[in-house]
């Protein structure tokens, strides 16, 4: 209601304001002014323009200040906090130019109106200002830039030996997450050839013991304080991770695996007690328009101490577990034969023994 009371006070007071000058547009033409060559709706225009830049610019700052807490999530990362610093220096510099250019543009808009007599100044070059309007950015976009790029080959590189490794698979309009097994801490190799109508939905190399224990699960759970490693692939259209509070956002793409290195701070229950709410929950959620369904491509995300953690992964059971009739429907010979016509010259599956040890 009170949003309601506010739009219909603005569109009151333009009407007025259109009234205003269409009444004075009608008096100078009563008087026999009409023949002039600027009326005084140049004067007014002019410092319209100068109320203009004062009422924008003061709501732009009072908005960005009193509603900073809205827009503005809590960091639950290492790397998410120099994120932020180098966004807010980033949004510090582009306000001030953009403060500065408004500025300047209308105060010259009203310093400069019509005047009768007045003649403009030629100036044909002034190598100082050309100089320093060209240096000044490039320094400037320079730093940020290279400040940006380092923190981007930070969260791109080579992950450490002990780091936790987690694939996330984007598929419309589901998110798909593969463990390692507790024994190997080893995700077992995949292909997409591989994927078929029996099951096999991470295209599981079953010539990879390391595959063997993989278990999927239908939320994310990660350790607090210590380094994850996410590995990400998509299976049909471009898709895109995004973890808000861990300010992580690295796009799925098909045929061209990702990643995203980052270290999580704080778990689910630390947040909901900073939050004072204790339905939170962390999201991950994809940023990229992947069609009908994006709006629902979203997953539950569990941030556990390292033993809680440990122990969620124990209780789970292996994929070829979960499905112990996959290797009778897809016989040894049928997935040699496809992995031969995939070019792949690699030794037959595991038998359903060798599964269960």
């Amino acid at each position: 209601m009170t949003s309601l009371i506010i739009i219909l006070g603005v569109v009151l007071v333009l009407a007025i304001l259109y009234m205003i000058y269409r009444v004075s547009n009608l008096v100078s033409i009563a008087k026999g002014h009409d023949d002039e060559k600027v009326g005084t709706a140049n004067k007014v225009n002019a410092a319209l323009f100068i109320v203009f830049m004062v009422g924008s610019l003061g709501w732009f700052f009072w908005y960005s200040f009193a509603y900073y807490d809205n827009y503005t999530l809590p960091v639950a990362s290492e790397h998410g906090k120099h994120t932020d610093f180098l966004f807010w220096i980033t949004m510090g510099v582009t306000v001030i130019a953009f403060t500065i250019i408004s500025i300047v543009m209308f105060v010259f808009i009203y310093q400069y109106q019509y005047q009768e007599g007045r003649k403009a100044k030629y100036f044909p070059d002034n190598h100082y200002l050309e100089l320093a309007w060209t240096i000044i950015p490039a320094i400037v976009l320079a730093v940020l830039i290279f400040t940006g790029l380092r923190a981007w080959n930070d969260i791109t590189g080579p992950a450490s030996k002990d780091a936790e490794l987690i694939e996330v698979i984007g598929q419309q309009f589901a998110w798909t997450v593969r463990y390692p097994g507790v024994k190997d801490k080893e995700l077992g190799k995949v292909d997409y050839k591989l994927i078929d109508n029996f099951g096999n939905e991470f295209g599981l190399d079953l010539t990879d013991k390391n595959s063997f224990d993989d278990f999927k699960s239908l939320e994310l759970h990660l350790p607090v304080d210590k380094e994850i490693l996410l590995k990400i692939r998509a299976k049909d259209v471009l898709h895109s991770v995004f973890l808000p509070h861990f300010r992580v956002k690295m796009d799925a793409v098909p045929g061209m695996p990702t990643q995203f290195k980052f270290k999580v701070t704080k778990t689910t229950q630390q947040m909901r007690d900073e939050l004072s709410n204790q339905n939170f929950n962390y999201e991950m959620a994809c940023t990229e328009i992947c069609g009908r369904g994006h709006f629902s491509m979203k997953m539950t995300v569990i941030v556990d101490d390292q033993e809680t953690y440990e122990k969620w992964k124990a209780s789970q059971e292996a994929w070829l577990k979960q499905n112990p009739d996959y290797l009778k429907k897809v016989p040894n010979a049928l997935k040699e034969a496809a992995m031969i016509k995939a070019g792949m010259q690699r030794d037959p599956g595991p038998s359903v023994a060798e599964v269960n040890e």
